[in-house]
This record gives C-alpha cells, sequence and structure tokens, in this order.
C-alpha cells in the first residue's frame, strides 16, 4: 500500500529496502515518469504532511523555562532564598533570586539561538520547484512537493526534496550542506539497484543541495522531516544531550541536597526533643540549610567563566556561552571535520608533473590554456591552475571546444596560435589515458604502448593513494581551426598530471600533537573520501592505520558503534547524522567532546557536543549552532582556549572543595553542639553574618593563579572526591570547633554572649585560611596565591577578629573577648591548617598517582 511506503521513518535513516532497481522505485512509489495528478498530490499531502521540516515550538520554549527549577541544585537554592526572605537577610534572598532567574534566562535563550540557527538552516532550501503535474510542468510552493512526484532540475535551482535521478544531462551538484566538502560532485542516473542512499550515490539529489550545472528530471522518494536535511533539522533543533558541566551541577547538588535534608531534620528533631522553643529551632534549622548551601556557587562560577571569557578573546576566542568555557577545559576527546577546519578549505595546484611524476611545467601551461579559454562554470580545479599560472598570453586563441560530459569525463579546447592549432584536453586519468597512443618524455615524443601506460597509471595511483586529486593533461597538433566532436579526442599525446590537495593549516600539526601531550585525543569526522582523508590526517600526525567508513557504521547498534568510536580515531564518507552518533557514543562511553565544525552538515555535530566550536569563516548556520567561534582559522587558538577553561574550572573547584568541607564542618559542629550545650551555639544572624562573611572572602577566587598540575590534563567533576573533601575536612573542622567549645566553657568558663562570639571568630577564620591550603594541590608555601585573592582573604579573617570590639557588635549578640583567648585562638587555627595539609595530600594521593600514571602510559 502506497500509505506503508510513503509513512516517515522517524529515525531519520533509509531503510535498505529502498535500494532499489528504477522500476521497483517507481512501483513502490505507485507512480510514473510522467508524475502524478493534482488530485493524488492533494491526498498524499494530506497523507503525509507538507514538505517542510518543523523547528522547536512553543512547547520547547515552556520545557527550557521550567527545566532549571527541576535542578536539585537550584532547588536548594529557592528554598534557601525563601529562608532568607523569611529570616529578614533580604539581601541574600535577591542574589539568590537573582542567580535562579539568570539560570532560567540562560536556558531559554539558549532554546532560542537553536531557533535562529533552524529558520537560518530553513531559509537554505528552495522556495518553489518545478513539478510535471496532470502531464504539464507548474512552478509550484516547495511544501506542496510530496513522494512520487517528477521534478525538474537546471543549473542554479536549489533540490527541493530528496529524489532519484530519471534523465539527467552533464549535471554537477554541490552537497556541502551534507557532505562539508567544498568540490561539487557528478551526477547521473542509475538503473539498477542503489548501493547506497547517501550522498555518495551518483543518482541520488537531497534537499538542501544545489545544481552547479547541467539538468535533470528527478523521482522525489522523501519530502519534509523525513530527508536527510530534515534530519538536520530536527537534531540542530533537539535539546542536546546532558554536557560535562550540566552533569556535574546536577550531581553536586544532589550531594548537597541530601546533606541538607539530613542535618536541617537532624538538628530540628534533636532540639525539639530536648524541649527548646520550637519555633527558635526551626529557624535555627532554616539557617543553618542557607549555612551549608552554596550560593555563591553561581556567582563564583560567573565570575569565573567571565574572566575566562575575557582571556580568551585576547587569544582570538569568542565565547558565546559562559558554561562551555567549563566544558572547553574538561574536553578529553575533539572530534573535527576536516575541510574548512584541519585545512584551508579550498583547493590549490600541488604539483605539475609528467607521466612518471617528475615536476613539469608544460602541463601546468597547457593546463592553464584549457582553463582559462573553456566556457561555462569553472570549477575549484580550474581556479586553482589560474591562481598558479596567471595569464595567458595574449596570442592564444580558442577557436574551438569540446565540451565536458559524464560519459568522458574530459573537456578540450583548440587553441590557435603562431599559425598552429593544438587540441588541449584534460580530465579524469582513466578517461584521458585510454585516448592516448604517445606520451612526451622531456623534448622527445615516445610511444604509449602497454608498458607506458601501466607506467603511468601507476603514477596516478600513487598519487591518489596520497590523497590528491589527480587530472591528466594532453595535446594534439590538428589542422582546422574548428569543426571539432568528441570522435576527434584520438591519438592524443599524455603530457602529465595534475595534483590538488586541500591542505593542511600551518600549525595544525604542532597544534594536533599539544592537544595530545595535554590529554586531548583529535578525531576526525568527514564527509570525504578515504583517500584525501588519510594524506591530510598524515600530515596532521593522526593515525591513519585503521579508517572507519560511513557505510561500515550503518549496520552498526549502539554498543558496536561505542566500541569502535573508542578504538578508531579517523571516519570517512560519514553523513551528519553519523557523525552525530559518534558523538553521542563517546559522550555515553564518559568522554566529554568537543566538535570543530564550519559547515550546515556539521550544525547538529555543533549542537550537540559538551563543546561545539566554529570558526569565523563558518557558515551563519555553524556560528549560530556554536558555543565557541575562532575569530582565526587556527588550532593553536583552540589549544589556548582549552587551557583557559582549565583554569576557570580548577578555580570553580576551588570554590567546591573549600565551601563543602568548611560548611558541612560548621553544621557538623552545630548539630553536635545541640546535643550538649543548653544554648544555640550561634545566633541565627551570627550564623548568616558568618556565611556572607566566608562567601565574600571568596569572590576573587576566579583571579587566582593555577598550578601546572590542573593545565596538564582534562578536568573533570570529581563529585566523589568533592564528597571525601566534606566528610573528611568537614569533621577535622567540627574536632577543633569541640576543642574550641571546651576551651571557651571549661576553662574561660564564657557566657552565652562570649562563647557565641569566640567560636565566631574561631569558626571565621579557619573557613577562610583554609583556602591558602585547599588552593592547591602543593604545598602552600610553594604556590603563590593571587594578590586579590590574599588581600581579600586576610581582610575577612581579621575582620572576624575586630567585629567584636566595634559597635555593632551588640546588634549581633557579640562581646570583646579576653585578650589572653586570642593567642590561644590563633594556635588552634594554625594547628588546623597544618592537619588539614596532611590530611589534603592523602586525599589527592590516588589521583596524583593515576596522573602519573597516565603520563607514563
Amino acid at each position: 500500500m502506497i500509505e506503508s511506503a510513503l509513512v516517515p521513518n522517524q529515525h531519520h535513516a533509509p531503510p535498505a529496502g529502498e535500494r532499489l532497481e528504477l522500476a521497483a522505485d517507481l512501483s513502490r512509489l505507485e507512480t510514473t515518469a510522467a508524475g502524478l495528478t493534482s488530485s493524488e498530490a492533494k491526498r498524499r499531502r494530506a497523507l503525509l504532511g507538507e514538505n517542510q521540516a518543523k523547528g522547536p515550538g512553543w512547547a520547547s520554549r515552556f520545557v527550557a523555562f521550567v527545566r532549571p527549577l527541576t535542578s536539585p541544585l537550584i532547588a536548594i537554592l529557592l528554598v534557601a532564598g525563601a529562608a532568607s526572605a523569611f529570616l529578614g537577610q533580604r539581601a541574600d534572598a535577591a542574589i539568590i533570586g537573582a542567580m535562579v532567574f539568570l539560570s532560567t534566562l540562560l536556558d531559554v535563550w539558549q532554546t532560542k539561538r537553536s531557533e535562529r540557527a533552524v529558520r537560518r538552516l530553513q531559509a537554505t532550501v528552495a522556495p518553489t520547484a518545478a513539478v510535471l503535474r496532470d502531464g504539464t510542468w507548474a512552478e509550484l510552493p516547495r511544501s506542496e512537493v510530496v513522494p512520487g512526484d517528477v521534478i525538474r532540475l537546471g543549473a542554479g535551482d536549489l533540490v527541493p526534496a530528496d529524489a532519484r535521478l530519471l534523465e539527467a544531462r552533464d549535471l554537477h551538484v554541490q552537497q556541502g550542506a551534507l557532505t562539508g566538502e567544498s568540490l561539487p560532485v557528478e551526477k547521473a542516473p542509475l538503473i539498477k539497484a542503489l548501493d547506497t542512499n547517501g550522498p555518495d550515490c551518483p543518482a541520488l539529489v537531497f534537499l538542501g543541495t544545489s545544481v552547479i550545472s547541467g539538468t535533470a528530471t528527478a523521482l522525489v522518494r522523501r519530502t519534509g522531516a523525513d530527508t536527510a536535511f530534515g534530519d538536520v533539522l530536527a537534531r540542530l533543533g533537539a535539546r542536546p544531550d546532558e554536557t560535562e558541566f550540566e552533569r556535574g551541577m546536577r550531581h553536586f547538588g544532589l550531594l548537597i541536597l541530601k546533606t541538607v535534608f539530613f542535618l536541617v531534620l537532624f538538628i530540628l528533631v534533636v532540639n525539639v526533643s530536648l524541649g527548646r522553643n520550637a519555633l527558635e529551632s526551626l529557624l535555627f534549622s532554616v539557617a543553618l540549610a542557607v549555612g551549608l548551601t552554596p550560593e555563591f556557587l553561581p556567582i563564583i562560577t560567573s565570575v569565573t567563566l567571565s574572566e575566562g571569557a575575557v582571556r580568551m578573546a585576547r587569544e582570538k576566542v569568542i565565547v558565546k556561552h559562559l558554561s562551555a568555557i567549563q566544558n572547553l577545559g574538561s574536553i578529553d576527546i575533539l572530534c573535527s571535520d576536516k575541510t574548512g577546519t584541519l585545512t584551508s578549505g579550498s583547493m590549490t595546484l600541488d604539483g605539475s608533473l609528467d607521466t612518471l611524476g617528475a615536476p613539469c611545467e608544460r602541463t601546468l601551461s597547457l593546463a592553464a590554456l584549457n582553463s582559462c579559454l573553456e566556457t561555462g562554470i569553472k570549477s575549484p580545479l580550474d581556479a586553482a591552475v589560474l591562481a598558479r599560472s596567471g595569464p595567458i598570453a595574449k596570442d592564444q586563441i580558442k577557436t574551438d571546444e569540446i565540451p565536458f560530459d559524464f560519459e568522458r569525463r574530459r573537456l578540450s579546447v583548440v587553441v590557435a596560435a603562431a599559425g598552429e592549432h593544438t587540441l588541449v584536453t584534460k580530465g579524469a586519468p582513466e578517461s584521458v589515458l585510454a585516448v592516448c597512443t604517445r606520451f612526451r618524455a622531456g623534448e622527445r615524443i615516445e610511444p604509449f604502448d602497454a608498458e607506458s601506460n601501466q607506467r603511468a597509471l601507476a603514477t596516478f595511483h600513487r598519487l591518489s593513494a596520497e590523497g590528491f586529486r589527480v587530472l591528466a593533461v594532453t595535446e594534439r597538433s590538428v589542422e582546422r581551426p574548428d569543426g571539432y566532436g568528441v570522435a576527434d579526442e584520438r591519438d592524443l599525446t599524455l603530457v602529465g598530471f595534475l595534483t590538488f590537495a586541500d591542505h593542511l593549516l600551518e600549525g595544525a600539526a604542532e597544534s594536533i600533537a599539544n592537544l595530545r601531550r595535554d590529554g586531548v585525543r583529535v578525531k576526525i569526522l568527514t564527509g570525504d573520501n578515504e583517500l584525501v582523508t588519510a594524506h591530510v590526517c598524515r600530515e596532521a600526525g593522526i593515525d591513519v592505520t585503521r579508517i572507519l567508513l560511513g557505510t561500515e557504521l550503518e549496520g552498526l547498534d549502539t554498543p558496536a558503534l561505542a566500541k569502535v568510536a573508542e578504538t578508531h580515531d579517523v571516519f570517512a564518507r560519514v553523513s551528519p547524522a553519523e557523525k552525530h552518533r559518534i558523538i553521542r557514543a563517546l559522550k555515553a562511553n564518559g568522554h566529554t567532546v568537543g566538535f570543530l565544525g564550519d559547515g550546515i552538515n556539521d550544525a547538529p555535530s555543533l549542537h550537540g557536543a559538551d563543546v561545539g566550536i566554529s570558526v569565523a569563516g563558518a557558515v551563519d548556520v555553524a556560528r549560530e549552532a556554536a558555543d565557541i567561534v575562532l575569530l582565526e582559522n587556527r588550532l593553536d587558538v583552540l589549544h589556548a582556549g582549552i587551557m583557559a577553561g582549565r583554569r576557570s574550572f580548577a578555580n570553580v573547584l576551588k570554590y567546591l572543595f573549600m565551601g563543602t568541607s568548611s560548611n558541612f564542618g560548621n553544621m557538623f559542629s552545630m548539630a553536635g553542639a545541640t546535643l550538649f550545650l543548653p544554648f544555640l551555639p550561634m545566633l541565627p544572624t551570627q550564623l548568616l553574618l558568618n556565611n556572607f562573611l566566608y562567601d565574600l572572602s571568596q569572590i576573587t577566587i576566579p583571579t587566582d593563579n593555577v598550578d601546572a598540575a590542573y593545565l596538564d590534563e582534562p578536568q573533570h567533576w570529581d563529585v566523589k572526591l568533592i564528597r571525601r573533601f566534606m566528610l573528611v575536612l568537614g569533621p577535622i573542622s567540627s574536632v577543633y570547633d569541640f576543642l574550641t567549645f571546651f576551651l571557651l566553657l571549661k576553662v574561660f568558663h564564657l557566657n552565652e554572649a562570649a562563647f557565641r562570639t569566640g567560636w565566631f571568630v574561631e569558626s571565621l577564620a579557619t573557613q577562610t585560611l583554609v583556602l591558602f591550603v585547599i588552593r592547591t594541590a602543593g604545598r602552600p608555601w610553594k604556590s603563590r596565591p593571587s594578590r586579590a585573592l590574599a588581600v581579600t582573604t586576610l581582610t575577612i579573617a581579621a575582620t572576624a577578629v575586630v567585629v567584636p570590639y566595634l559597635p555593632i557588635a551588640r546588634a549581633f549578640g557579640f562581646e570583646p573577648l579576653p585578650s589572653v583567648l586570642l593567642p590561644l585562638l590563633l594556635a588552634i587555627v594554625v594547628t588546623y591548617l597544618g592537619l588539614v595539609e596532611v590530611v589534603k595530600h592523602r586525599l589527592l594521593r590516588p589521583r596524583i598517582e593515576q596522573r602519573a600514571s597516565a603520563q607514563r602510559a
């Protein structure tokens, strides 16, 4: 039935059953070469919908607004903000509310960015199409084209749907939207069964591609979202998978949520069971929750990443999405397109050679005549020839031409100069060598016998295997000026070969080596053929021992793809959907993946990677889908950006290690104090002041210097390590708190106000000064902090000592401490810092040993 044959494929991958002979394809679609009637086309449009891939709608915008509110960390911040407002801490509540609002706004902006990219992509497809309806040709809106229609294509047309060629003459199609390659490809009908349903198939044309030259009629096979272009559009409009940054924040939020819930519930139950005022106990528990909540995390993260963005801008790297900086610092695999990213994106003439591969200028001079004097649209190879040769002599006049066609795959011109006429032919070597009877050896003309033919073919195959595109050039003296046809392309003299290449960008190989040294593995995902890809990869220093082709990926299930994505570094002839699958497989394997691309075909991968990276010269759609844009097409710029990302992430980790361990220690101390103290160890207002000053001491963390150990390899969220810091260093802090409690109560016999004052001083001093220990994996005295961080940290620690002696002390319930107590508190702080330094090295030892093992490997 036509309904089952035409129902769109929800997985956007043409089934193997469509690889049919032309007659069977027509039968499957229940149509003929005469096309459809208007009534049948209307019925099919009602069944299948319009030929229009849809972008994100209102539902995606609503989901984008609501999604951040489901994050554990955002939920904690909302509760903490409400608690702060209830306790009268309006400044804290306003800051927390602003952070939640900005986070929500960021997700909405991300969705709008995807929509803009989709709209730009939709604008690149044909608005109308020439369709054969009711036996006559009509110009119809593209949206009305249905499977089974017959369409007409000509030079300059945009292909309106995925279609199979019925007839074609000299058809060249630019498929860069799907493959990313700059050269147009030849297309011709195929009566037999198709070998593939992809852009490599010569009998298929696709929505979003354009006709460079020639004419054709074609049978529409797929429309709308079910086309290859619709797949690109759908992937670009979909929400990308969770990035490394988002995953880390979610896991961290869950850790804090569980800890807050347990501690608050424990303290509330203990206080109420001891007969204390229920309301005061509730307020104390809530204040405790606010104290444990890292409400300054969004600020610290934003400021740190903003510092990184400014630093990257100086390196000619523009950051469109701040969290991409942290993801950039975490990437351990960089997937890259080849054309326009590793290479210049334009063909250049590499060599002008004789039949044996030795340099020969005559080959170039003859090819320049052919390229300059031919009519029609010049190919990129013609442009490369003329760029190298310069203008031809004015006395060289074309008197006739034998145009290019797909059967011959060559073009000839007749040139008159100094009273002589020469037929100059250039084209595909397989075709040109077949009509040669002589070859030029220096100044001699030799017979082109079987042995000479084999030597020439060997030269051609060697050059092709090295990744060059090759043209053969011949000449023959002729007598008359015009009246030539295909039959006259005979008895030609082979002069030599021209080789062309899209060369590796300057410094790319060195940059790839630097990325590898710093823990980033580079993988190439390209639509180009395996020979050209291997040539470029060898130049770049990438292993080409195992190259996987797109056709080999088609039959792989998800587990098999995950395995080959891990073991192979080069993928050739891959479609946009296959690139996207590879990236998702690598992410599922636990990697943080960056993707570097510049074409329409790269947009889904840019959108789906942890970090999408494009270049200033990329198409609008690619720049819109990317998180980061390189103003200069150089990989060393990207390497510098990765280093900046690692610096930013290292400073965020400092806040997390310090905040969770210190906050948890304080909260654990308060939980323990409620068991044996007849009063609250700190008033809610004192607790919030302590928390505010502590957070204030950390606002200069983004300016801090970063150890080399953080830059040598990708940095990832390690929630287990954060939890270990919290569960080990937190109780150590509590031990010193309990020691302070004993000193204040049993040695100095202080009253409630003095006790709270003494603990406030000790608590704030240990919380802030421990940053000097935690900020480095090495010895604190060997790693110098930034001046701004040193000043703010020491200032807040000094404030803790001074506050009890200021006029505002009474408002917070403080009173001056005995002078003899201060040296003892100083001793407690110093010994605490020393013990933390010892324990820190034990906690980090597995990580350090793992890094050393990886470096040895």
